[in-house]
């Protein structure tokens, strides 16, 4: 009996000496820079890069990977500053990016990002209290 009782008390300490498995909330500039991404990628817009237009998937492509180094490299904290350091112009050239949308005149691709970042974090806030 002595040996069932050590056993049993020594699988609950073991036990209780795991971590807790528990889910972390994603990080916010992930969520944000997935939002505009994906927006981008469900446009049909034109993304203007280094004298060309490329089509929005081609621009997801390119802004992913310009996400992705800035990130390893510890140059952004939050997806305002992925649009300032990324995907405002051309690293290599200098030369802004542009879009154009049908319907829409072309406009400077950290306008359009940030405006629909701005649209996204509004349907984020939580409704305004009718209560006085």
């Amino acid at each position: 009996m002595k040996r069932r009782a050590a056993a049993f008390g020594l699988v609950l300490v073991s036990l209780l000496a795991l971590p807790i498995a528990r889910a972390e909330a994603p990080d916010p500039m992930q969520v944000e820079v997935d939002y505009m991404l994906g927006a981008v990628a469900a446009s049909e817009c034109d993304f203007y890069r280094n004298g060309s237009w490329y089509d929005a998937k081609k621009a997801v492509e390119h802004l992913r990977l310009k996400y992705q180094a800035l990130l390893a490299r510890n140059l952004i904290h939050s997806a305002d500053d992925f649009i300032d350091k990324g995907a405002t112009r051309s690293s290599m050239s200098g030369l802004p990016y542009g879009i154009r949308c049908p319907g829409m005149a072309e406009v400077p691709a950290a306008q359009w990002l940030r405006e629909l970042l701005a649209q996204y974090r509004r349907s984020r806030e939580p409704p305004a209290s009718s209560l006085p």
